[in-house]
């Protein structure tokens, strides 16, 4: 049933944690976030955001999503208040609790716009509707001469009544039908397309805000856990005496590993509880916990890589894309380019740690945590306890950072079953080396590509082959290769109008807890295809940005399902997110025509480029670098995107911003190396992000205008950054690079 309904207070308080007054408004909403249609309230499978109308004339909106700086808080809400002509001054943000009818709150993959915007403005237009009725009826007239103005509702005569004023009359009415909905003409936008401030500014800049670690519950003890340094580790020995001796240390317990997979699973390991983080730290350094070797103890990550890039370049793997003769029109090339590229395992490192804090009292388990899903924690939890969800209440706090890594809920399972055991609120703090040494690491990859040129230079032939342990194996050890739609992500979707074009899948073994991580499979394979399209135009003689326009082709709708490909688009129906190669050129053409492109360098300095589309957007980068003496600096960073409609402009300059700034440090500095299965680094001494005196001088980012359906932002700024990079030493350089971090070859 395509409606709107009506909320009680008791629903509201359960979905929100807060009292309401005045009209709710709840929306049924798909979980998939299908825009383009509703699902049946009685399928169970439905999401609610509502909207309370204050009788003080206020307005409530509920943000469902997690806030980790991407301003999500602000975006959606900002969308109903346009729709609903409310007052931005009036409006308050409240942060939904974990509730199943919300549908998906995972806060991940780019898609909390490209997902929710056509509902929200639907529910800011129900709320129009409600409110230009009610006011049609206290003036006894037809609902065609009221409308609805900045918070208020004005009849053609000039009278007016306030949101207030109806909101009681309102909240009796029956809810509309979502199909009897007008919304608004995009000219008429006045908050959507304007940049906002972030709702959470002040309190941010003054200290006011909760994160994970802030949380502070009346009786709390800490926890400090260690943990298995190797995927499938179990405890041999351990001191517990030692570590009671210690100041301030209440107890001791042993979190019990659960057999693979490892999925969301705490590993195994010994947790010191204390009066405070300190003294439970310190507890914990006394523990001198020995484990037994699992069969991962042997993985070296060098070794692995290695191994990988030698079946990639010397062996046939499985077709997953085919067009055309491959073999024939290589062997018949002018010239024929090779090349291998490798890169990492990575670690997210936000600037917050994983923090959870868990309470059980009165048969239900409250959490606080900084989470990207909060319906995947409250699930987990409920599961590791006995409970049913219902009965686990997930409070989200504020994210210092997320980049995937808080979308694993581990951490809160960790702080759930020490709480069951102490019999009081249990903080688990993790500390740098524990986000990095137990992640779930972002896999390394290895790439094979050979082209092939004609006399002219054009491209007759591209194969491609790659060997990725998947995320998968992390669900089912069993999984040893990509799917067709983590092969979607660029590897398996080049758009090149290439005559001739294989591409192949090999098996890789996981041997890590491996996750997804911001842009996640769209990283290593931006690298490998961007670096050698850039090998390609100088093999051809031609400009680098020529050689991408001129391989993209002719424009055109792609449409990859005749070449034997299941091209995933993002979860997204091709007819309504098409893969538009027009806007991908023309990323290039508006990035390159607002930089120097072409400029005469001094010698040591050079111009790379590359492109992408990533969570449906088309993305170009452009980096300038100049290496002299070993060192590489990088000067300058430019991105074009285009995003469909920019909601908050501001957060889309934001978020590019750190995008490009956390792909330069993946890109100079990222790499987490293995020895006999465990994690080498262990902090930002050994696995640094970028400093400020290695931030580029100039970093613009340039919007392009479009009336398309907003898509992702928070990701696609992120893998084209290391190939333009690459390429930018190339150019400066003569020496191409073909394996990260780049700091293996030069200082940066």
């Amino acid at each position: 049933m395509n409606s709107i309904h009506k909320l009680s207070r008791r629903k509201f308080l359960t979905l929100t944690g807060v009292s309401a007054s005045g009209l709710l408004l709840g929306a049924v909403m798909p979980t998939n976030g299908a825009m383009a249609g509703v699902l049946d309230e009685a399928s169970g499978a439905t999401l609610n955001l509502f909207v309370s109308v204050q009788p003080d004339g206020s307005v409530e909106i509920i943000a469902h999503r997690s806030e980790m700086g991407t301003g999500i808080r602000t975006s959606l809400p900002q969308v109903v208040a346009d729709e609903m002509e409310a007052d931005w001054s009036q409006v308050k943000v409240i942060q939904g609790l974990a509730n199943a009818d919300y549908g998906s709150q995972n806060t991940d993959g780019s898609r909390s716009i490209r997902d929710f915007y056509h509902i929200m403005r639907q529910m800011g237009a129900a709320a129009r509707s409600l409110l230009e009725q009610a006011a049609a009826d206290v003036w006894r007239v037809d609902v065609s001469e009221c409308s609805a103005q900045n918070h208020v509702v004005q009849h053609l005569d000039g009278k007016a009544l306030g949101f207030g004023e109806l909101a009681t009359a309102a909240s009796a009415m029956a809810m509309p039908e979502l199909a009897s909905l007008t919304l608004k003409d995009s000219a008429d936008f006045k908050y959507i397309g304007q940049s906002l401030p972030i709702v959470d500014l002040q309190d941010i800049t003054r200290g006011n805000t909760v994160y994970g670690i802030d949380v502070n519950v009346p009786g709390m003890v800490y926890a400090s856990i260690e943990r298995s340094p190797m995927l499938d580790g179990q405890i041999k020995s351990y001191n517990a005496a030692a570590a009671l001796a210690a100041p301030g240390v209440l107890k001791v317990l042993e979190i019990k590993g659960t057999p693979l997979p490892a999925a969301f699973n705490p590993v195994a390991g010994v947790a010191v509880i204390a009066t405070d983080t300190y003294s439970a730290m310190r507890g914990r350094a006394t523990l001198d916990v020995q484990w037994l070797a699992s069969v991962h103890a042997k993985h070296d990550a060098n070794a692995y890589l290695d191994e990988l890039l030698h079946k990639v370049s010397s062996s046939t793997g499985e077709v997953v894309r085919e067009r055309g003769s491959v073999d024939a029109a290589l062997s018949s090339a002018a010239q024929t380019i090779k090349a291998s590229y490798r890169t990492p395992y990575l670690v997210h490192a936000p600037m917050e740690p994983p923090m959870a804090t868990a309470h059980l009292h009165d048969g239900i388990c409250e959490v606080w945590a900084c989470t990207q899903t909060p319906q995947t924690l409250q699930r987990e939890v409920a599961k590791a306890l006995g409970l049913e969800s219902a009965a686990v209440k997930v409070h989200v706090t504020l994210l210092g950072g997320g980049f995937g890594r808080k979308s694993k809920p581990d951490y809160a399972v960790e702080a759930a079953l020490l709480a069951r055991d102490m019999k009081k609120p249990v903080q688990v703090v993790w500390t740098r080396e524990d986000d990095i040494r137990h992640s779930y690491f972002h896999f390394c990859a290895a790439q094979y590509y050979e082209g092939g040129l004609d006399e002219s230079g054009n491209v007759v032939a591209w194969l491609a082959r790659e060997a990725v342990p998947p995320i998968s194996s992390t669900f089912d050890p069993a999984v040893n290769q990509l799917s067709d739609g983590a092969l979607s992500q660029t590897f398996g979707s080049v758009p090149f109008a290439v005559p001739n074009l294989r591409l192949e899948r090999h098996a890789a073994d996981g041997h890590a807890r491996i996750g997804w991580m911001r842009s996640v499979y769209n990283i290593p394979f931006a690298f490998g295809v961007g670096s050698f399209v850039d090998e390609l135009a100088h093999a051809a003689k031609k400009d680098a940005r020529d050689f991408w326009l001129e391989i993209i082709g002719e424009d055109r709708l792609l449409d990859f399902a005749p070449e034997g490909f299941e091209f995933s688009n993002y979860g997204k129906p091709l007819d309504q997110y098409p893969y538009d190669t027009a806007r991908y050129k023309n990323v290039i053409r508006e990035l390159t025509a607002a930089i120097p492109w072409g400029e005469e360098l001094p010698q040591g300095q050079g111009w790379g480029l590359t492109a992408i589309r990533s969570f449906l957007s088309y993305v170009a980068v452009a980096s300038k670098v100049e290496v002299i003496d070993g060192r590489l600096k990088v000067l300058e960073m430019h991105c074009a995107i285009d995003c469909g409609v920019a909601v908050n402009p501001d957060r889309v300059h934001a978020q590019l911003e750190g995008s490009m700034t956390f792909g330069l440090s993946l890109a100079l500095m990222g790499e987490i190396t293995f020895e006999g299965g465990i994690p080498v680094q262990s902090n930002f001494h050994d696995y640094p992000v970028a400093r400020i005196n290695q931030i580029p001088a100039v970093i613009r980012t340039h919007i392009v205008a479009s009336n398309a359906l907003p898509v992702g932002v928070g990701e696609p700024g992120v893998p084209p950054v290391a190939p333009s990079i690459a390429n930018a030493v190339f150019a400066a350089t003569g020496r191409r690079i073909r394996e990260l971090p780049l700091n293996k070859y030069f200082s940066v």
